[in-house]
């Protein structure tokens, strides 16, 4: 594609999830795409001038200045207490986004590094579950005098993150005192708007004084990363706000194309979609040859199948759809899950993800002469063996009949990962419309909130 010649931007091979490759029983053929075609292009219409009415806010988080300097200011305000902890106490959406990019654009084991190495900024404690043993040990680790709390709900009503909200209270009020609060704890919620429905964390934010962050009301939890929600974290750790902004934008001018083939979100949604409906392939895979981004596959998951996976279609017919995301990661999972890939049903595409660039490399050294067998490893490189791997593997399942998309970051880091998360983003809400859903809601979720809320006793 034209809009793949410059060398920051990430790219996207479809090659092996074509008929050409794997076969026209398990791929896409010309004649699938060709006709599919007018669809992507009607529905691309009816996304933009849904962005233009401001229905779903995902798209502009980039431009909105004044919410990135809100969260610049209170990121410095907090980064003087100079706290050895940041806990944030959210779930889904309000976990998964930071987790992703801590992993992607921090080293590794970060938690374990010494404050200087960490250039004095706190290790990250997310804390996406209610198991009270993990919970009550988090409290014993991060004890209120040396960390920050950032509680994450839109609705401040959301049972976990509620449940631990009043743990946290109770200690800080505890240690530090009611007036101390309010430098331990920052609420992201939603915003003071007039005839909206308001926040249970707006009267607790009023009770002690807390500095408090909007999510806007047209960005649902799922599709956050990019709002105070992982901006605010990300920016006490560190992370360069501006240059994931500015990945944003690189990928919204070639997702805003009006095309499916120059437009890498909606190709890559209209091939998924195809081979879901017309190939069988009920499974969505994402594995990444990385490290740093094996938590962008978690963020997959909770995307795709938050977002696709309905009952009711826009029409309101049963229609039960939605592929399943898994997540796996390479070379790890070559020795517990490729087997099945390989040889298992052949019901699922496969979407690999590589890092061209690790930006340093480690020698294999030159030992072990006595063992022959060794020889192809001897003076090459971990990096050339994890290339190798790579390509055996996808290799490998297109010719097993498996199709696999590719996607290839020239190198993991902030301009490259926002790019990354902003084009899935934009592949999902076409990807729901593909399937005549509602990607932006979650009913199932919903149900089970609510018996659980009546177990308890609401």
């Amino acid at each position: 594609m034209a809009s793949e010649s410059n060398p920051l931007d990430i790219r996207i091979d479809i090659a092996r999830a074509k008929a050409a490759a794997v076969g026209s029983e398990h791929g896409v053929t010309p004649a699938e795409y060709a006709e599919i075609e007018p669809r992507v292009l009607e529905i691309h219409r009816i996304l933009e001038q849904e962005r233009r009415d401001g229905k779903y806010g995902f798209y502009d988080l980039y431009k909105d200045t004044d919410a990135l300097e809100a969260v610049k200011a209170a990121a410095t305000k907090f980064a003087a207490f100079e706290y050895e902890n940041l806990v944030v106490l959210g779930i889904g959406g309000s976990a998964l986004g930071i987790t992703a990019l801590n992993t992607a654009l921090n080293p590794p084991f970060y938690n374990m590094m010494t404050k200087a190495a960490r250039k004095r900024r706190p290790r990250l404690f997310v804390m996406d579950n209610i198991d009270p043993l993990t919970f009550k040990q988090m409290m014993r680790m991060c004890p209120p005098k040396k960390s920050l709390y950032v509680s994450i709900s839109k609705s401040g009503g959301t049972a976990e993150t509620t449940s631990q909200t009043m743990i946290v209270l109770d200690a800080l009020e505890q240690k530090l005192g009611k007036d101390g609060v309010k430098d331990h704890l920052v609420v992201i919620t939603s915003p003071r708007v007039p005839g909206a429905p308001k926040s249970l964390l707006h009267p607790v934010a009023d009770e002690y004084g807390l500095t408090s962050l909007d999510i806007p009301l047209n960005v649902g939890g799922r599709f956050s990363v990019f709002t105070p929600v992982g901006l605010f974290p990300a920016a006490l750790l560190g992370m360069d706000l501006d240059a994931i902004m500015a990945g944003c934008a690189a990928m919204d001018a070639r997702t805003s194309a009006a095309s499916l083939h120059d437009n890498p979100a909606y190709l890559r949604a209209a091939t998924q979609y195809l081979l879901d409906t017309r190939k069988g392939k009920v499974m969505s895979v994402m594995m990444p040859y990385a490290d740093a981004l094996r938590d962008v596959a978690d963020w997959y998951r909770q995307l795709w199948a938050e977002s696709l996976g309905k009952r009711l279609s826009l029409d309101g017919a049963e229609v039960f759809t939605g592929q399943t995301p898994v997540k796996a990661l390479g070379a790890t999972d070559q020795h517990s899950q490729v087997q099945l890939y390989a040889e298992g049903p052949n019901d699922k595409v496969f979407n690999v993800i590589e890092a061209a660039s690790f930006g340093s490399t480690l020698k294999i050294p030159a030992n072990l002469t006595s063992i022959s067998e060794l020889e192809y490893l001897r003076g090459k490189s971990m990096n050339k063996l994890m290339s190798a791997e790579l390509r055996g593997t996808i290799d490998a399942l297109k010719d097993a009949s498996r199709p696999v998309i590719k996607i290839s970051l020239p190198r993991v880091n902030a301009h490259t990962v926002s790019q990354l998360l902003y084009m899935l983003e934009v592949e999902t809400a076409m990807a729901g419309r593909l399937y005549n859903v509602d990607a932006f809601n979650q009913p199932g979720v919903e149900a089970g909130k609510i018996i659980a809320r009546k177990l308890m006793g609401a």
